[in-house]
């Protein structure tokens, strides 16, 4: 059975061909993506201490960076190219580990590719440098398109759907974006301008007055980070830019502008027209750059419906699977009764005579007895001595909180040993209990 054969049969394929365009299955085997996972996350403060973003655990089991190689899988996307630069390690061991099923033999594959100053004596300046540096590898290829993602981003989406329109449209490049208030736009997203037939005139990065879609005042488009890209049109594009001396090499910054002023046809995909099964309300897309907004993507997955479902059989969250028991509660005393409410609780874990709820569990998380958890995401490895308290806390891997704590209970307290956020989400790491970790993160 072929790749192709095999991704229509297990039903990841969801999508239908374009009318004035080629077969989708056909766009999908013509494609190579090329997954931008080299940055830090500075907003993610001390998460991102030993770790790049892209390798951040999220919802339970998950790295951030599975979310959208999952995605490639399950459009029928086979060639895959990771940039890796910033404490990569952690990353390319969890993608040694939990992505070297794809076969060799049908050309499929994914390649980490970290900075090696094959072009320069410089390091990834820009995301368009860090596809730049790398052009001889993907000419051997010889894709016809490609697909240019941004690996720290957590959202179901048919990249398919995508490629149908950018070839039906005939585009130079495609930029995929999210429908946002205008508000949030303004603060957190660089925004397009788009005519009425979403071609893109114009963008803006986190304007004080962001351009609306047309006749819809209160609502922008956000790019996501997505581009669509003819092979030879972005080859030309990125050797001419590694010349200007003024360009900060990067898409948002320096490509997309010259190109929209230039006339090349831009267009613009939302991503309500191509995110998987959401039910109700808006398409889900989660950008998780600061530790506010991952504690709250986190703690969502614990609602009774929650906004991205994970128990999505047609679309799966492929990840490195370790083989671990089922979680355990053990205790049914007064006062020491081991208990998960509206909770999730991943594979490993031992809740002993304590009680937890709205929290998120990671793997192999130990919550000794007398302990009362609420509101709080724990990563793997984590053990919770006797008598602590935690509420609205993200607790780092490989913690061991001493018995007793209380953390999210005094902000004031906890400004003195960890992070408080705006919001009073309280972050700790190991560096911060003075804990020596040797592992990596």
């Amino acid at each position: 059975m072929s790749s192709e054969q095999e991704c229509i049969h297990l039903g990841y394929c969801p999508y239908k061909d374009t009318p004035g365009g080629p077969p989708a299955g056909q766009l999908v085997r013509q494609t190579m993506a090329y997954v931008l996972a080299g940055g830090r996350g500075t907003r993610l403060g001390r998460l991102t201490d030993w770790r790049a973003k892209p390798a951040v655990p999220f919802g339970g089991k998950f790295r951030i960076i599975d979310f959208t190689l999952s995605n490639c899988v399950n459009s029928g996307i086979r060639r895959v190219a990771i940039a890796t630069q910033y404490k990569a390690q952690s990353l390319i061991r969890h993608i040694q580990r939990g992505w070297s099923f794809l076969d060799g033999r049908f050309n499929e594959y994914i390649e980490l590719l970290p900075a090696q100053q094959r072009v320069t004596a410089d390091w990834y300046k820009g995301t368009a440098d860090a596809v730049f540096q790398n052009l001889d590898l993907l000419r051997r290829q010889a894709p016809r398109y490609v697909l240019v993602l941004a690996g720290d981003h957590v959202y179901k989406m048919d990249y398919g759907k995508m490629l149908a329109e950018h070839a039906a449209r005939q585009a130079d490049m495609t930029v995929g974006c999210v429908e946002v208030p205008v508000d949030e736009a303004a603060r957190q997203l660089g925004v397009m301008a788009v005519d009425d037939d979403f071609r893109v005139v114009g963008f803006q990065e986190k304007p004080a007055a962001p351009a609306s879609i047309p006749g819809r005042p209160d609502t922008a488009l956000g790019s996501m980070g997505i581009y669509v890209f003819n092979a030879e049109f972005l080859y030309e594009q990125l050797i001419r830019d590694a010349d200007e001396r003024k360009s900060s090499h990067d898409f948002g910054h320096d490509l997309i502008p010259y190109l929209i002023d230039r006339g090349y046809r831009v267009n613009a995909h939302r991503l309500a027209d191509s995110c998987v099964h959401v039910e109700e309300g808006p398409p889900y897309w989660r950008d998780v750059g600061t530790v506010d907004a991952y504690w709250q993507a986190n703690l969502e997955l614990t609602r009774v419906s929650p906004p991205l479902d994970l128990y999505d059989e047609s679309w799966p969250i492929w990840t490195y699977q370790e083989q671990l028991p089922p979680a355990k509660f053990i205790f049914d005393d007064d006062g020491r009764r081991g208990a998960a409410i509206d909770s999730m609780v991943s594979g490993g874990c031992i809740v002993s005579g304590s009680t937890v709820k709205r929290s998120l569990l990671f793997s192999s998380v130990r919550i000794n007895s007398y302990c009362t958890v609420e509101d709080t995401v724990i990563l793997p490895q984590v053990d919770v001595g006797r008598h602590c308290v935690l509420n609205r806390v993200v607790v780092d891997k490989y913690c061991k909180i001493p018995p007793g704590l209380r953390a999210g209970v005094d902000p004031e307290e906890d400004r003195k040993r960890f992070h408080v956020t705006e919001k009073g989400v309280t972050l700790i790491t190991p560096d911060m209990l003075g804990q020596v970790v040797h592992h990596l993160r």
